[in-house]
């Protein structure tokens, strides 16, 4: 009877386990051609040009743009809060933040996916179902895109310069941000999907439908402005960041397209599905700096601080309260089990 009952967990455990690894496999396969592409740059600009570049920046002035990562993080994580609020959970201010930084950890993992471990952190302390808590991953991902598109077109609208392309991405943000945040686009999706392949998905079917009516609780024209807000100034707070990074270094390059730069390289990254963004937000960055007149001996380890002050920044503060929300979360869930 015990070998029975356990055989699911193992087999489960099994699967979780795989797939960390094939997630490890292709990070660390992407982190080998990032490296490769940089060091072949560097190389080719000159080891002791990028390592002067580095140089340049103090501890002072590093912890500055880690400050200015704090805030991006905190304005989003109070819109998690304001989600999950508008949504009816029962979490605290102090769960959520926990929560949503936590899930950084996950970041590094295809399209980031595994940022939804926070419907299971939330499932363990609430008993929400999946399908009624995901529609709060998804219009934190929208909200995102939707902060990001914004700051992008008022940035090339005040820059002296644009990018070619950054008009098409930013409308093409705001497009998707639109469609998977309206409860009808996705009910209607979910039954031409049912009429199409009969009753086979029909248990699937009705989990997107009851996902599509928890996306309604977030429609009010207040939630939409306030979580545009937040996330439009906490994006800034990054694009800040990159533009005194540049400064610091001897880059003669105005503010908002220094902002521009930051905001379409991280979408492009994101656009590529790869883990954080890597490669892509690399090679964007250094292109569109070079293209405006940044020499690459700035560019290459301007764009290397950054993503380490941002992108790394992030998954390390993950790494630090993952365990934690995972051993809050499953205390939470025993003594929700036990009343």
């Amino acid at each position: 009877m015990n070998m029975t009952l356990s055989s699911p967990k193992r087999s489960t455990a099994s699967t979780s386990a795989a797939q960390r690894r094939r997630d490890s496999l292709l990070l660390f396969g992407l982190l080998g051609l990032v490296a490769i592409g940089l060091g072949g740059l560097i190389a080719a600009t000159g080891w002791r040009e990028t390592l002067e570049g580095l140089k340049k920046i103090t501890l002072l002035q590093f912890a500055v743009l880690l400050a200015l990562s704090l805030v991006n993080y905190g304005f989003r994580a109070l819109r998690w809060h304001l989600f999950a609020a508008k949504l009816g959970l029962p979490t605290t201010l102090k769960q959520n933040s926990l929560h949503f930084l936590g899930g950084f950890a996950m970041s590094v993992t295809p399209g980031r996916v595994g940022e939804l471990v926070r419907m299971r952190w939330i499932r363990r302390q609430t008993g929400w179902a999946f399908e009624k808590t995901a529609p709060l991953a998804i219009v934190d991902r929208a909200a995102d895109l939707a902060a990001m598109a914004v700051l992008l077109a008022l940035a090339i609208a005040l820059s002296a310069t644009g990018i070619a392309g950054a008009v098409p991405i930013a409308i093409l943000a705001l497009m998707s941000a639109y469609i998977v945040t309206r409860p009808v686009l996705l009910r209607s999706v979910s039954d031409g999907f049912f009429r199409a392949t009969g009753k086979r998905f029909s248990r699937t079917f009705a989990r997107i439908r009851r996902a599509a009516r928890s996306l309604d609780a977030f429609q009010s024209s207040n939630v939409l402005m306030s979580a545009g807000a937040l996330g439009v100034i906490g994006w800034f707070a990054e694009g800040l960041a990159f533009w005194l990074l540049l400064q610091w270094m001897g880059a003669d390059i105005g503010l908002w397209l220094a902002i521009a730069i930051f905001v379409f390289a991280t979408l492009a990254g994101g656009l590529t599905g790869a883990p954080g963004g890597l490669g892509g937000a690399e090679a964007a960055m250094v292109a569109l700096l070079a293209l405006n007149g940044v020499s690459l001996h700035i560019a290459l380890p301007a764009t290397l601080i950054i993503r380490v002050t941002t992108l790394w920044f992030a998954i390390g503060i993950g790494l630090i309260l993952f365990p934690i929300a995972e051993k809050q979360s499953n205390r939470a869930g025993n003594d929700l089990e036990n009343t």
